[in-house]
């Protein structure tokens, strides 16, 4: 099974500008994932997916490598699959998984993309795949930048959104789970995803899983038990350099 990891990213996100450049403990955020990802022994590629020269350079200048997707993408799942079929021509190949790992994810690891691969090679007819783990607290609960998800009996999602779910009147527990971007697609199921048009509960939340559930599509769901944080403020990124330092 041959895999290639797509990291989509770009300066212009409207919660905070220029994040991807934006350093982590004396890093870009972007060369973090990249590195992070590259540790991986169950991926053969890794690539950046980037409209913006900046970020193509700099992936470039560490020797790593990057391919320029267009500026119109609203979606990163659409910007990564527009780079799969560039770099599959390029490089004259056809992946069977295509592993979308957003570029404000800097905590990834690579136990985190193993637990994400891991229903490929178990379960036949799997279309997609996302990470969760336990929302810690009410604040992250409440917070918009958050996408929450709940599940059914077999770890199926149910339905992603931005606000509290299953419900903002419930007592806050720990059986709350938020979306963690490392997402794992079949090739072709990522091609079909391109086909689809953008539904209505995807525009609604701005979710892009959304699009597969509406469509009648199933997205697995792997919990993983070590938490982590994306970025998508100054004080995120604060709060990630904080857990990081922990961590080490």
């Amino acid at each position: 099974m041959k895999t290639i990891a797509i990291i989509p990213a770009r300066m212009g996100s409207t919660r905070f500008f220029g994040k991807p450049m934006k350093k982590i403990l004396g890093v870009p955020m972007i060369e973090r994932v990249y590195r992070n990802t590259m540790k991986s022994k169950k991926v053969d590629k890794v690539y950046v997916a980037t409209c913006d020269e900046e970020i193509y350079s700099h992936i470039l200048k560490i020797g790593g490598n990057a391919v320029y997707t267009k500026k119109t993408h609203e979606r990163c799942t659409e910007r990564t699959a527009e780079a799969l079929l560039k770099i599959e021509r390029k490089l004259n190949v056809k992946f069977n998984t295509v592993l979308m790992i957003q570029g404000d994810e800097p905590m990834i690891e690579p136990s985190m993309i193993n637990s994400a691969l891991k229903p490929f090679e178990k379960y036949r007819n799997v279309n997609v795949v996302n990470l969760m783990t336990k929302i810690r607290d009410k604040k992250e609960f409440i917070d918009q930048n958050e996408p929450k998800v709940v599940v059914d009996k077999f770890n199926h999602a149910l339905y992603f959104s931005r606000c509290p779910i299953p419900s903002p009147w419930i007592s806050f527990s720990k059986k709350v789970f938020k979306q963690v971007c490392v997402i794992p697609f079949n090739r072709d199921f990522l091609i079909k995803f391109l086909k689809m048009k953008p539904s209505y509960l995807e525009k609604t939340e701005s979710i892009d899983m959304n699009r597969v559930l509406e469509n009648g599509y199933k997205v697995h769901m792997v919990e993983i038990k070590r938490y982590v944080k994306s970025v998508d403020t100054m004080n995120d990124l604060k709060q990630v350099e904080k857990l990081l330092r922990l961590n080490s």
